[in-house]
């Protein structure tokens, strides 16, 4: 299989999942030639600063430019790591982001759980680099118009996914060729 070769370096921001090997990101980082991810916390799990120091570190570790690639709470993780940090980042793909505004189903964690963990409020203000938000309309932790806000506070580039839930194996996606062609369009 040929690795997918792009200039920067490809930073891979899961959400609060553990590894699920069949996941987009999952297969993504398997398909590219240079690339690392954010490894999943062992204590704190739903701690937003110790996401945030993870990702800092990942990128201290890494020379010259990156590409973020998040998904759902990565998304999140992402935004309240750039209100506080810099590095040269030439883009990112957010997929997914969450509402933390949204009744979410019992098996995710509340709002005020997540208050409580440093989540919300979320950064508002445009991103300090180009940015690609990817939202569903049929997905079961943001509507589409929350997601839509979202790339607006953002002053991101908004991609309309159709039905794809929440982009996830449990929505029946595991590859997602369509990322591969915006993290080459982000790495132009």
């Amino acid at each position: 299989m040929d690795k997918l070769q792009t200039a920067a370096t490809v930073l891979i921001v899961p959400g609060l999942r553990e590894h699920v090997a069949e996941h987009w990101q999952t297969l993504l980082e398997a398909r590219l030639s240079k690339v690392r991810s954010v490894p999943p916390l062992e204590t704190d799990k739903l701690d937003c600063a110790a996401r945030v120091r993870a990702i800092q570190h990942e990128l201290e570790q890494i020379d010259g430019p990156v590409i973020l690639v998040a998904h759902s709470a990565g998304v999140l993780m992402v935004a309240h790591w750039a209100a506080t940090h810099s590095h040269p980042i030439k883009g990112a793909l957010l997929a997914a982001p969450p509402d933390l505004a949204a009744q979410w189903p019992q098996n995710y964690p509340s709002p005020q759980t997540l208050r409580t963990h440093g989540w919300d409020p979320l950064p508002k203000g445009a991103l300090p680099f180009r940015s690609i938000v990817a939202a569903s309309t049929d997905d079961h932790l943001a509507s589409f118009d929350a997601a839509k806000r979202l790339a607006l506070d953002w002053e991101a580039e908004l991609i309309n996914l159709g039905d794809v839930g929440h982009l996830n194996p449990a929505s029946g996606y595991g590859p997602w060729p369509q990322a591969e062609a915006l993290i080459l369009d982000l790495d132009r």
